[in-house]
């Protein structure tokens, strides 16, 4: 809606975990880091936990567009299913041919496309769990303390500082942006999305797409920490118009 007059090649700040968008952290260079070192040194696990928001599917995505041409990947978004269908989805996204199959036959299968799970100085098939911090309460469980054993290591992604949020929105606009002449934000503005996003991206996202098109609404190109608090009315109390004019 707001592209042309801002000057923007598409959204800025769409909530897909698109790996062209991912601004790289201190924490996301190194959960970059902690999954290439654990594919391709072959460790078998790889577990990354953050909170809500954090980046987690995004870092994940932008590893696999770095090196999709030397991995076959099998991406399973919900576990929670029986194990017969989730096997049955990884062997599925991977391409394999099993309809009609039972537990066992798909075993084979996914068994034969993998040249063994694991040889005696390797591991095959790389597994990374994706969650929240509950994923690692659930990790310390003793009934899985032989599965917690074999990870080596948990990588953490934090939200995002201050002063990365500012590199962050920049690095987005940058993304996008196909001429000169499009948003400025203020340093209040900054300190008001900082405040109501505590840094973590997917909410800086939410409310930085709002008070694009507040300014848009507006035909203004400054986006200063008045028009980020009207984002913030508008996205809790969903119902108000934005069809509405600055003062200034």
């Amino acid at each position: 809606m707001y592209e042309d007059y801002y000057g923007f090649k598409e959204l800025p700040f769409n909530v897909t975990p698109d790996p062209r968008f991912l601004y790289r952290s201190s924490s996301h260079r190194d959960a970059l880091a902690y999954i290439a070192y654990g594919v391709f040194q072959r460790k078998g696990f790889i577990v990354i936990i953050g909170e809500v928001g954090v980046g987690k599917t995004t870092v994940v995505n932008a590893f696999i567009d770095l090196f999709q041409p030397s991995l076959e990947v099998a991406f399973v978004f919900s576990t929670k299913f029986p194990f017969e269908q989730l096997l049955y989805l990884i062997c599925k996204d991977f391409g394999l041919a099993v309809d009609g199959m039972n537990k066992a036959q798909m075993l084979l299968t996914l068994s034969d496309f993998l040249v063994n799970l694991e040889t005696w100085d390797k591991k095959l098939l790389q597994i990374m769990l994706i969650g929240q911090p509950e994923l690692e309460a659930i990790l310390n469980m003793e009934d899985l303390r032989q599965l917690k054993q074999r990870i080596p290591g948990v990588c953490r992604i934090s939200i995002l500082s201050r002063d990365e949020l500012v590199s962050y929105v920049n690095y987005r606009l940058e993304v996008v942006s196909s001429m000169n002449g499009g948003p400025q934000f203020t340093e209040d503005s900054f300190n008001e999305i900082y405040h109501y996003s505590g840094g973590i991206p997917r909410l800086i996202n939410l409310l930085c797409d709002r008070v694009l098109l507040i300014g848009f609404v507006a035909n203004t190109r400054i986006i200063d920490g008045r028009i980020v608090r009207e984002g913030i009315r508008d996205i809790e109390t969903p119902d108000i118009t934005l069809h509405r004019r600055f003062k200034r």
